[in-house]
Formats: structure tokens, C-alpha cells, sequence
């Protein structure tokens, strides 16, 4: 079967609603069928569940336990008063404060979802009283929960490590860099933007006023991040050790410190992880299935051949351009980790044979799918953060626009510039 054909029946599935892991199973299965050698049926549970079987992935739901966690204790809501009174007491403050909260909160859970809806729900009404519009602020809080997968620990990272060998230390410390150049981005967005219309100042004196019980009150929301990018990038613990320490840590914080958590919001935090990480298991399962199948029809050769042809491989700046603008597209229509999941084993290869750097290409690759977290119709932060903003989507998808094209600035600027990515893990010698 030709692969436009499946491709045309995928996006059909997906069109009608059938759910994304069952419609990459189906288009797996339908590719073998059309080989016509029935035997090979076979590799569907084995590549299902050998892509969901890998050991580093163990990380993924406790980085994802301890962000909901950090919610329920009342650790996120003293992070935000932190950044309150870091950067909230000029023109905009809020604004800022929801890019520094957003750039805290990514060194908790790596999950732009997470970091979207903790921040949507407590910024977005917060920014529309000191005069921002509603939708501005939704798109600035969408813009912010990218920053969440590029500043350790991040489970696309992990996801991409897993699949490539990669040291996942040093991917993370390769991130670090980037996700504070994309904060820095947006925050010079928000400085014209505030400038431009005039947006009311705070009440500095009021913020400082409250500085010794804000900084004592958060001093225990901020040892989370410290347990887990400190212990990682130095090599004392795995990422996976990283995500359970920092898990012990939120409970003990929530039970004995905080005393927000309750027996009947944990259950909850491990039922809403256990949801959270099927989801991403299953897709990647699925995944696997439609990508052994593209490598078994040859598609990953002959598109290697293809940008062989194009003398790309001699020109690795563009072919990094080449294969961002592929992703970003495919990523308008496709779920993140799919996106992730079915171009790695295309993608990573051919940048190897370039000659660039696996972390340089691991975090150019990282940043591709998590733009399309916010690019419309499918950008998943998006419904997230008009659901708790409560914004109209359609208000939403007319504001994000300059918060994608300030992202796709980033990475071109990651990509022009290799030693944003490059410099930190060398210098922890990763």
C-alpha cells in the first residue's frame, strides 16, 4: 500500500475522531496487511510493547507525580509568588512573573501541559485585573509552558534519548541554555507589548513588603528543582532516581510542611499520572508500529537518499532549516509525541551523517515538537490553557501567533549558534 494512501487514511481517522494510538495501530496494520505477507502481523505486538519497554522511560511518570503533586501541596502557588517578587514590580509584572514562574516550574516536571494548566489557572485572571487582555494572556501563559520541555528535566528529552542512545544528562544539560534564551524571548515580547499599550505598573512597594514571608515561604518550594536538575547534570543520581526523590520530597513537603495534602488528593495525583502517562505509552507503542513498518517499506531510505540529493548533508544549517519546517508542519495536525516518536529514527540518523552535534540536534529537535504545542488547530497547550483561562479558542488561536514566531526565532537562533547547546555538557564533561 502506497504510503500517500496510508497517510490520507491516518488523517481521516483522526479527522473523524478515531483516538490518535488507535489510529496509528490501525495504519500499522494496515501497511503490513498491504505487503500481502501475513506472517508479518506478528511484529505488531512486539514492536507495540517493546516501544513502550525501555527502561529510561521509567523517568516519565514521576517527573509527571511530582508536577501535580507541586499543585495540590501549594508548592506551585508559592514558586508564583517568588517570581512575584522577582520581577513583578515593573511595567507588565505579571507578565513577567509568568515567564519566570514558567521557567521555575520546567525544572519540576518537563511537561508543557503540566506547566500550562498551573499557570493558566492562577495568571491568566491575575494579568486581565492589572490590564492585559484575556487572550493576551492566555497566549503569553501558552507561550511560557513551552520552556517546560526545554529546561530540564523534560520528557521529550527522554523520550528522544531513549530512542537514540543519547546521554540523557546531557541532553538536559544542553537545555538549560536554550529554554532560558526562549524565556528571555518572551519576556522582551512582553516589555514592548506592555510598553506599546500602556499596561498599568505594579504596586512595587506592596510586592516588597511581603518579600521576608514570600522568601521564607518559598524556600521549600525551590528545593524541588535543585533535587532534580542538581542531581542529575552531576551524575549522583539518574533521571529516574531524580523523579522519585523529587516525588518523596513533594510528599513530605505536602503531609508535614505545606499540610495541603490529603490521603484522597494523592489518590487522585497517581490517578491523574497513571492517565497521563497511558496516553504517552500508548502512543509511543503505536508509533513504533508505523515506524518499523516505514523502515521495513525502505520510506526512511529513500528519504535519505532524497536530502543526499540535495546535497543537504553538506549543508547542515539548512538541513537542520529543512527538516524544522517538516516537523512544524506535520506538527500542526499530529500529537507531540507521535511527532516525536515516528521522525526520530528518520531524522536523527541523517544528522549524524551531517556530522552536527547529537545534543545540538537532540535539543533543535525537542524545541520543534514543543512549538507545535501551540500551533493551531492541534497544539495541545492551547485547549488547555482556553479551558482554565476560559478564552474563547478562537480569540486564543488569533493572539498565539507572535508567540510562535518569537519560539521560531529561538530556534533558529539555536540553530545558527551550536555552542547555546553545546557549551554546558562539555563544560560538566557529558
Amino acid at each position: 500500500m502506497s504510503g500517500i494512501l496510508l497517510l490520507l487514511l491516518f488523517f481521516f481517522q483522526m479527522a473523524t475522531g478515531v483516538p490518535l494510538y488507535v489510529a496509528l495501530l490501525f495504519t500499522g496494520f494496515l501497511g503490513i496487511a498491504g505487503t500481502g505477507d501475513w506472517t508479518l502481523l506478528r511484529v505488531i505486538p512486539q514492536q507495540f510493547f517493546g516501544g513502550m519497554d525501555v527502561f529510561s522511560l521509567m523517568a516519565i511518570p514521576f517527573f509527571i507525580l511530582a508536577g501535580i503533586l507541586m499543585n495540590r501541596t501549594g508548592l506551585t502557588d508559592r514558586l508564583i509568588d517568588f517570581s512575584r517578587l522577582l520581577v513583578g514590580s515593573v511595567r507588565g509584572g505579571l507578565g513577567y512573573v509568568n515567564v519566570v514562574g514558567g521557567i521555575i516550574l520546567a525544572g519540576v516536571n518537563g511537561s508543557a501541559a503540566a506547566d500550562a494548566s498551573a499557570l493558566g489557572s492562577i495568571l491568566i485572571p491575575a494579568m486581565e485585573k492589572e490590564g492585559f487582555p484575556r487572550a493576551y494572556a492566555a497566549g503569553l501563559t501558552a507561550g511560557s509552558s513551552l520552556i517546560g520541555p526545554i529546561i530540564p528535566p523534560s520528557i521529550f528529552m527522554i523520550i528522544y534519548a531513549s530512542m537514540t542512545n543519547t546521554s540523557i544528562g546531557g541532553l538536559f544539560a544542553a537545555g538549560v541554555l536554550p529554554g532560558l534564551v526562549l524565556g528571555l524571548a518572551f519576556m522582551l515580547l512582553n516589555a514592548y507589548y506592555s510598553r506599546v499599550h500602556q499596561v498599568p505598573v505594579s504596586d512595587a512597594k506592596a510586592i516588597r513588603a511581603q518579600a521576608k514571608p514570600i522568601l521564607i515561604r518559598s524556600v521549600a518550594a525551590l528545593i524541588a528543582p535543585f533535587i532534580i536538575i542538581g542531581g542529575i547534570v552531576t551524575g549522583i543520581v539518574t533521571p529516574t532516581e531524580s523523579g522519585a526523590l523529587a516525588v518523596d520530597y513533594c510528599l513530605l513537603a505536602g503531609f508535614f510542611y505545606t499540610r495541603q495534602l490529603t490521603w484522597r488528593e494523592l489518590g487522585e495525583a497517581i490517578y491523574e499520572t497513571v492517565r497521563f502517562t497511558s496516553a504517552i505509552f500508548l502512543i509511543m507503542g503505536a508509533a513504533t508500529v508505523v515506524g518499523w513498518f516505514l523502515k521495513w517499506e525502505r520510506v526512511t531510505q529513500q528519504f535519505a537518499a532524497t536530502i543526499v540529493g540535495m546535497g543537504l548533508l553538506e549543508r547542515p544549517w539548512l538541513l537542520m532549516i529543512t527538516l524544522s519546517a517538516i516537523i512544524f508542519i506535520i506538527g500542526m495536525f499530529m500529537e507531540e509525541v507521535a511527532v516525536l516518536t515516528l521522525l526520530t529514527p528518520i531524522f536523527a540518523p541523517l544528522a549524524t551523517r551531517a556530522g552536527i552535534d547529537p545534543f545540538h540536534f537532540g535539543i533543535v529537535m525537542t524545541l520543534n515538537v514543543t512549538i507545535a504545542l501551540i500551533t493551531p488547530p492541534v497544539g495541545a497547550c492551547n485547549y488547555i490553557v482556553a479551558a482554565v483561562g476560559k478564552v474563547p479558542l478562537g480569540d486564543l488561536f488569533k493572539a498565539i501567533w507572535p508567540f510562535i514566531a518569537v519560539a521560531m526565532t529561538v530556534l533558529l537562533v539555536i540553530i545558527s549558534f551550536p555552542a547555546l547547546t553545546v557549551t554546558v555538557p562539555r563544560l560538566l564533561g557529558l
